[in-house]
């Protein structure tokens, strides 16, 4: 079952992680290395059962192939999740034992920041293993990511009013954002700057306030926010929740957002287009915060990183390009973006040590 299971997701390697004395019990799968080393996040959750955070960290690894794929980056795909709850499971025993795992495995897969993780953990699994991202700027590091990644979903979001309306202006529409996580109060931060009309919902409250008082958001409540009368949907929390139920109450014009996996499924995406939605394919769009972190394998320079964030306005423009020559959704054509860059670096047979990561002018300790 778990062999056919890889095989049909493709993988080429998963490794379960075991140490009883630190209480670990992790996951790493690493999807396809034919770009580079696979890179993608460490995710802390109290997954109901070990098939659960199987088929999560499967999921998810192959997502980051496809990200890392459409954002131009020489790297793989790969993730890792935790079993346990980030509350109260956290220790420095934890996270070190994951590293050492990490380590084991030579470069193959590194490891950053996801769900439940934040950069004090990856300072204990950086004390093993040289192979971590997202670590403290002290460390030649990026820090958080956040800023980053909704930069980057502000650049997919002008290439979408571009092809939509025909112009970058983000003041002149609306916007419906749903969670204001780090991620989603600095997009809507980044909004407000630019002059927008902005709805904003989340279930935490005082975030909620917060974005009212702070950027003159208005508050909708979290089941209403389908409703509003926005020119763009913007999901920045759980995935799925474009779906049979939302879609029809929707009035936006574009779906761009930084949530993973925003498509409930294949059918919703094609029942988006149909509806002449333009969706702006969500792993295209939040590449921000991986291109970020992807910088520190030669050596991390913020300058250059934001020159890379605008990428994502060119990359959303070749997806569409590719919807309208093939004429197909935009989420199947950031597939073929993606597919089309694998199989063209793969035929060069590149030796993966050609990208293995150098980490230059890090300053290393803990051993």
């Amino acid at each position: 079952m778990i062999f056919e299971h890889i095989e049909n997701n493709g993988h080429e390697q998963v490794v379960f992680c075991h140490n009883k004395d630190a209480g670990l019990k992790a996951i790493i799968a690493i999807h396809n290395t034919v770009l580079g080393p696979a890179l993608g996040g460490l995710r802390m959750w109290p997954y109901q059962t070990e098939q659960d955070a199987l088929n999560d960290v499967l999921r998810l690894s192959r997502g980051m192939t496809y990200k890392n794929a459409v954002a131009g980056l020489n790297i793989g795909g790969g993730k890792a999740v935790i079993i346990g709850d980030p509350s109260k499971d956290k220790s420095e025993a934890l996270f070190r034992a994951f590293g050492k795992f990490v380590d084991s495995l030579g470069g193959r897969y590194i490891t950053a920041e996801d769900v439940g993780i934040d950069v004090n953990d990856m300072e204990y699994v950086y004390r093993e293993t040289e192979y971590v991202t997202g670590v403290h700027q002290v460390h030649g590091g990026s820090g958080d990511p956040s800023p980053f990644t909704a930069y980057g979903t502000l650049q997919g979001l002008m290439a979408t009013l571009n092809r939509k309306f025909g112009h970058e202006e983000v003041g002149r529409h609306s916007y419906a954002v749903q969670g204001l996580g780090h991620v989603g109060m600095e997009f809507v931060k980044l909004l407000k700057e630019r002059g927008a009309k902005i709805f904003v919902t989340d279930i935490n409250k005082k975030l909620v306030e917060y974005a009212t008082e702070e950027y003159g958001a208005e508050a909708v409540a979290p089941e209403d926010i389908y409703d509003v009368p926005a020119d763009v949907y913007s999901p920045c929390a759980l995935g799925g929740t474009v779906n049979e139920l939302t879609l029809p109450r929707l009035k936006a014009k574009i779906i761009c957002g930084a949530a993973n996996n925003q498509l409930a499924n294949n059918a919703i995406g094609d029942e988006v287009q149909k509806r002449g939605i333009v969706y702006a394919p969500d792993y295209a769009v939040n590449a921000g915060g991986v291109m970020n972190v992807s910088l520190e394998i030669d050596g991390y320079n913020r300058e250059r990183a934001m020159r890379m964030m605008r990428t994502i306005y060119h990359n959303l423009g070749r997806i569409y390009e590719i919807s309208d020559r093939d004429k197909i959704p935009t989420y199947l054509a950031a597939d073929r973006l993606a597919e089309e860059r694998i199989a063209a670096i793969g035929k060069l047979k590149l030796p993966m040590g050609r990208t293995a990561p150098r980490f230059l002018g890090r300053m290393r300790g803990g051993h």
